[in-house]
């Protein structure tokens, strides 16, 4: 199963907001199984989206020098199921950027329509008293990740993206 759940950044503000878009498609395998004759996307998916799209957000806004995990969701509304065929626009906005972690709000819509709203509240790893556990090694931004990170930078203006390389 697929772990980024989102496509890609329509719009990028460092170290402010960042909106990112997911265009949900019938091959998903979530679909098949969720559920049998009327294929919604899991409501923890759509956080899921959300938390990529504020996370990557967050790790911009210090240079990608932390580990950025989603620690709680203190506060989450969903308002009507999410269909294959329609597409997400995921956008965060950062309320509050600490040494410790981050305070991100985060809507979810599809055209003009509201499907989701939430509070996520992000952790530094390099900051916290558990940091000796995960090493020096940055494993959040990585692989595909790191390929939306630039084009993030791109959508900002900021650098031309890099395809990732191809394996034969």
């Amino acid at each position: 199963m697929r772990w980024i759940w989102i496509d890609r950044f329509v719009e990028f503000t460092p170290g402010k907001s960042a909106t990112a878009v997911k265009a949900l498609s019938y091959a998903e395998d979530h679909f098949a199984d969720h559920f049998p004759g009327f294929p919604v996307m899991p409501a923890s998916l759509i956080l899921e989206g959300l938390a990529q799209t504020g996370g990557i957000l967050v790790g911009e806004a210090n240079q990608f020098q932390e580990k950025v995990v989603l620690a709680k969701i203190p506060a989450a509304k969903f308002f009507r199921d999410v269909m294959a065929g329609e597409l997400l626009h995921y956008t965060a906005t950062i309320i509050d950027l600490r040494p410790q972690g981050a305070l991100v709000s985060g809507r979810v819509t599809t055209g003009k329509e509201l499907i989701a709203e939430a509070e996520i509240f992000f952790a530094h790893l390099d900051q916290s008293r558990n940091s000796q556990l995960f090493g020096d090694h940055n494993f959040v931004f990585s692989g595909e990740l790191k390929y939306l990170l630039t084009a993030a930078r791109q959508v900002a203006g900021e650098e031309r993206p890099q395809l990732p390389p191809t394996t034969a």
